[in-house]
């Protein structure tokens, strides 16, 4: 049975853009023990969701908030993750995976590409959102087997077209597979005048869509 997870302060809480990939997941005919990646696992909560369905699941984050409050989560689930500290596939770079999960920070910044401190590292992603994506989208896959699976999501403000482009190039079949449209959080309320100074945002918009991104390396 699921636990709610424990969300010590500074580590990213389960938001839409969770459940939002959690169904993406759910959908994916992964057999038992399958090797799973949860990349930016935050509170573990999407590696969570892996390990109960038998699937074998190892979990990376670079704050160490974050991998101490997954492994308290596994512990109060009875679920077995292996979690590791690092920078994205910094830990696992020697491996290969089934799949690999990932909601990065995505969330265009008018701070720049200037380094965020504190819980704002889990959504400050650069001036147009790509910090991290373009990171992952260049990279996982070379640690995808055969057939294996990327997972991604983020907003439609950090171009979707962009992360299909990407990854198409790296040789993966890409698709959005999702899209829900969801009520600004706090940092977008905050920012959406400066998003609408740079066209990211219409004058009548009022709502954020999230986007699904399924990435397949083929056999």
């Amino acid at each position: 049975m699921a636990v709610n997870p424990l969300v010590p302060p500074g580590v990213y809480t389960p938001q839409e853009d969770t459940a939002l990939l959690a169904e993406a997941l759910a959908e994916e005919p992964l057999p038992p023990g399958a090797e799973v990646l949860d990349v930016g696992t935050g509170t573990g909560a999407l590696a969570l969701s892996a390990a109960r369905r038998g699937l074998r699941v190892t979990a990376v984050d670079v704050s160490w908030r974050a991998v101490a409050a997954a492994r308290v989560n596994a512990w109060r689930s009875g679920l077995q993750l292996r979690i590791r500290h690092g920078n994205l596939f910094d830990p696992v770079r020697e491996r290969k995976f089934d799949m690999i999960l990932a909601n990065p920070p995505y969330v265009p910044s008018p701070d720049g590409d200037a380094r965020p401190r504190g819980a704002a590292r889990a959504w400050d992603a650069g001036h147009d959102g790509r910090l991290v994506l373009d990171r992952i989208c260049r990279q996982a896959p070379a640690l995808l087997r055969p057939g294996g699976v990327l997972l991604i999501v983020h907003s439609a403000l950090s171009g979707p077209e962009r992360t299909l482009e990407l990854l198409r190039g790296a040789g993966l079949k890409s698709s959005v597979i999702r899209r829900s449209r969801i009520a600004f959080g706090p940092v977008l309320r905050e920012r959406q005048d400066w998003l609408r100074q740079r066209g990211l945002l219409s004058a009548a918009e009022n709502k954020e869509e999230l986007v699904v991104v399924r990435a397949e390396l083929p056999d």
